[in-house]
């Protein structure tokens, strides 16, 4: 069996059973997309690749609390946001820089990251105007409280349905509902000064 085609129950279960190339193809496949999410919420490179490292040990040494009725991504994206909102919570790690020095990065790893709106500039002018939205639409997520600010990226930057959204938080439905609402509420209020524009 070619393990880079396998599926996630199929990896889990060869990895439970001692195989570390199931271990490898797991990370590969969820690396970028773990430390996309948790650098979006704590805005800090280095605190990211922490944060995403500690997940994937977690991951491996419960691999085997792991149910597989669920999916294999909810149940990773949950150990990842839990993890951040406590180090969120716990050290009060700064989210958004105050000189905006944490939208400066442009390496492939936060390229990924980043809020880029589409505009279909055709003018340098209108290129810049939409990295600048961006950047603050950005800087106004990164200002929610850590409950608002994952429900957000997860359905308005990660696309996940509602369902896999309170499965990953370990949330009722209409709390999750509720936490992206007030945080949409939230951004419209912050953001208000782009639409006047």
């Amino acid at each position: 069996m070619d393990l880079h085609t396998a599926t996630d129950p199929e990896l889990v279960e060869r990895a439970r059973s001692g195989s570390e190339q199931a271990y490898r193809v797991l990370l590969g496949r969820y690396q970028r997309p773990v430390f996309a999410l948790i650098f979006r919420m704590v805005r800090n490179r280095e605190r990211a690749e922490d944060l995403a490292q500690e997940t994937f040990v977690r991951v491996f040494n419960n691999i085997d609390r792991y149910d597989p009725k669920y999916k294999f991504s909810s149940w990773i994206f949950k150990i990842a946001n839990n993890l951040t909102i406590d180090a969120l919570r716990k050290k009060g790690v700064r989210t958004v820089s105050l000189d905006g020095s944490a939208y400066a990065e442009t390496d492939d790893e936060t390229e990924g990251s980043r809020i880029d709106p589409e505009s279909g500039s055709e003018t340098p002018e209108e290129e810049l105007e939409a990295r600048e939205m961006g950047s603050e639409i950005e800087a106004a997520i990164g200002r929610l409280r850590p409950e608002y600010r994952s429900a957000v990226l997860l359905r308005h930057v990660e696309g996940r349905p509602y369902d896999e959204i309170a499965e990953i938080l370990d949330l009722p439905l209409g709390t999750v509902k509720t936490y992206i609402h007030r945080g949409r509420g939230e951004l419209r209020t912050m953001l208000a000064h782009l639409r006047e524009a």
